[in-house]
């Protein structure tokens, strides 16, 4: 049974720095990253999910406003998958999502329960 489990939200002020990490279990990221889209989404109150980054084996993608500012990354030592998030702004504050998802067989998309992360001052 795949279960990821993401970690490190937060409050954080306004131009402080968090980073998430995403850790599975019941596969192996070196084993399965040349299959699979693995990446970060987030919801924020009455908005849809979007997607934040994500990267595969030959790509790494991010949405126009985290970029330059977050950084996904991924640590086979610990099977995580991590957003390293810098100069948080209070627009960035949303419920943060890890996603694997397959890129032969559709049905293989998992998700972790969510971690809220929350700039403010």
């Amino acid at each position: 049974q795949v279960q990821l489990a993401e970690s490190g939200g937060g409050l954080v002020q306004p131009g402080g720095s968090l980073r998430l990490s995403c850790v599975a279990s019941g596969i192996s990221i070196p084993r399965i990253f040349s299959f699979y889209t693995m990446g970060w989404y987030r919801q924020a109150p009455g908005e849809q999910r979007e997607l934040v980054a994500n990267m595969t084996s030959a790509t790494v993608n991010y949405v126009d406003s985290v970029k330059g500012r977050f950084t996904i990354s991924r640590d086979n030592s610990r099977n995580a998958l991590n957003l390293q998030m810098n100069s948080l702004k209070p627009e960035d504050t949303a419920v943060y999502y890890c996603n694997f998802r397959s890129k032969i067989d559709a049905l293989n998309d998992y998700w972790g329960q969510g971690t809220q992360v929350t700039v403010s001052s």
